[in-house]
């Protein structure tokens, strides 16, 4: 199979399957280091990856509607592209691909398609269930003859990022770090549950920090863990940007945080992520690397919403259900923590 001289990749959004992405871009670019590879990508999340070397970003701006649809096809008149990965299913995003010219066009397979996806394409990955999200985004080069043999990420953080993040507190503790809001409110835990883990942390001589962005949501839930906190943590939530939420992954010890972007941004750069599962799969949306600190309660919540374990229901299902998230107790997070704790202080 000869190789492509040029590729365009559609997935805008949303800030943790981004990140699953990079990966394939890595393998794409070793395979071919001639091709010419275009992104489309969201506006929020090319601000995460839009320095990757080898690589044409066109930002689609969701918000825009129609409007915004057609600046990314103005931004691509005139160009034909060998192979097309949409690896997005929305409609919205199906809609889009509809303007861009590509000789093949590759999707998901039957299982995976929805909101119109199997009439913009005219070839599949293979059908696979059980994968990790990662997994399912890298097997779309296997159409083009190669396979994501290596997963690594290497997203630009640049050196003013690393000094911002090192000024906001010393390294005289092992630190917390706690992202507490996922973009689906359901996914969330209760802020007096955080409050009790952070303060369990405090004794045990750890720095707990509050971050998240600057919404009224992320705001308002940062504030109430704070009523509730017996030890003040340090609270930067909505101070950082993408760039410099990475560069604090880099010097903390642990992320505790439901399924979220933040959970699979930090796992790009190796931090242990306690993440809160009961909403969704850990192994299909979990952090990719590494899930043993993860509390898991996702068979409780099929079992208990569905009346099924989670072996018996199609692989992705998503429970959002009201009081989900209280099959997680506080106990069980503290006991992840002490795991962490145990291993830190063997090696």
């Amino acid at each position: 199979m000869s190789a492509p001289a040029s590729i365009c990749l559609l997935r805008t959004s949303a800030i943790g399957d981004v990140t699953h992405v990079v990966p394939l871009v890595h393998t794409l670019r070793r395979a071919w280091p001639q091709a010419e590879l275009t992104w489309i990508i969201g506006k929020l999340e090319r601000k995460l990856v839009g320095d990757l070397p080898g690589v044409d970003f066109v930002t689609f701006n969701k918000g825009a509607g129609w409007a915004g649809m057609r600046e990314v096809h103005a931004a691509l008149k005139g160009r034909r592209f060998d192979a097309l990965l949409q690896m997005q299913v929305a409609l919205r995003s199906n809609l889009l691909s509809l303007g861009i010219k590509a000789e093949r066009r590759i999707g998901y397979d039957h299982a995976r398609a929805k909101d119109l996806h199997s009439l913009v394409i005219n070839e599949r990955i293979p059908a696979r269930s059980g994968e990790h999200v990662l997994q399912a985004i890298g097997s779309f080069c296997e159409p083009l003859g190669l396979k994501q043999a290596e997963v690594r990420w290497d997203i630009p953080i640049p050196e003013e990022a690393h000094a911002w993040a090192a000024q906001q507190w010393p390294n005289d503790k092992p630190v917390l770090l706690v992202s507490p809001t996922s973009s689906h409110a359901l996914r969330n835990w209760r802020p007096e549950r955080y409050a009790t883990v952070m303060d369990h942390a405090d004794a045990e001589g750890w720095l707990s920090v509050l971050i998240g962005g600057p919404s009224p949501a992320e705001r308002g839930m940062a504030d109430a863990i704070l009523a509730r906190c017996k030890h003040p943590p340090l609270d930067l939530t909505g101070k950082d940007t993408l760039k410099k939420l990475m560069a604090m992954f880099c010097r903390a010890q642990l992320l505790l945080t439901p399924d979220s972007g933040p959970m699979h941004m930090a796992n790009t750069v190796g931090l242990k992520v306690l993440g809160l599962h009961a909403a969704s799969n850990p192994a299909r949306s979990g952090p990719y690397s590494d899930r043993r600190w993860c509390v898991d309660k996702y068979d409780a919540a099929t079992r208990k919403y569905l009346g099924k374990p989670a072996s018996e229901i199609p692989w992705g299902s998503k429970i959002e259900k009201p009081g989900v998230m209280d099959l997680i107790e506080v106990d069980d997070v503290i006991e992840r923590f002490e795991a962490v704790c145990r291993t830190d202080s063997s090696q």
